[in-house]
Order: C-alpha cells, then sequence, then structure tokens
C-alpha cells in the first residue's frame, strides 16, 4: 500500500514538473542576463526581452549532469557547450518579435525567450 502511494506521488510530480509547472517570466530591461543551470531546470527560464536590442545570454552550469551540459537556441542555430561552474556568454544580435525556445540536447532543462 505505502508503495502504491509513492509510486503515485512519483507520477504526480513528474506530471506536474514536465506539464503543468510554469516558471515565472523576468522582463529584462539590461542586455545582460544570466541564466543559471541547475537542479534540472534554467533559472531564469522565461525572459521577455525587447525586439531589435543586441542581448548578451551569460550561462552558468551548476549542475554536474550531462544533459546540461549543452544549451541549444536552435531557431537560432545555437549549439553551446557549457562547462561546469564556468560562465559561457552567447551573444544574441537584435532578435525580431517572436519566441525562441532554448533547452537541453534532450529538452529536460527548457526556457523560452519572448521577444516583443
Amino acid at each position: 500500500m505505502l508503495v502504491n502511494l509513492l509510486g503515485l506521488l512519483a507520477i504526480g510530480l513528474v506530471v506536474w514538473w514536465f506539464w503543468f509547472y510554469k516558471p515565472v517570466t523576468v522582463s529584462v530591461s539590461n542586455s545582460d542576463i544570466i541564466i543559471i543551470a541547475d537542479s534540472g531546470s534554467y533559472t531564469p527560464a522565461h525572459l521577455t526581452l525587447p525586439a531589435n536590442k543586441p542581448t548578451t545570454l551569460t550561462f552558468l552550469r551548476k549542475d554536474e549532469s550531462p544533459c546540461a551540459g549543452v544549451v541549444m537556441i536552435p531557431s537560432l542555430d545555437i549549439n553551446q557547450t557549457l562547462p561546469l561552474n564556468q560562465a559561457i556568454t552567447v551573444d544574441l544580435p537584435g532578435l525580431a518579435a517572436g519566441q525562441y525556445p532554448f533547452y537541453c540536447q534532450m529538452q529536460m532543462y527548457r526556457g523560452m525567450l519572448n521577444v516583443n
């Protein structure tokens, strides 16, 4: 009985994390942003950026998981390796309005750039 309850709880947590969890969106006014890859997620994971303004994203990987070792922004043709505990910058040109998802190679770490 206890094993069944723990199993249902684990299933509920997985469903919540992958389908219902919505991270807070951060509006960015400056052009330098630090994104931390740790504990299975990017922080901040959802950013609102101004359109047509160059931006620098700095990724800092604190999670030893191999999945956290790469960040991809496919629509911008960006595929960057993230060494552990080293800040890596990704320079973005001024982007057109739209949504630009970013994630690890297995899409377990996920984020979104909302450009307005």
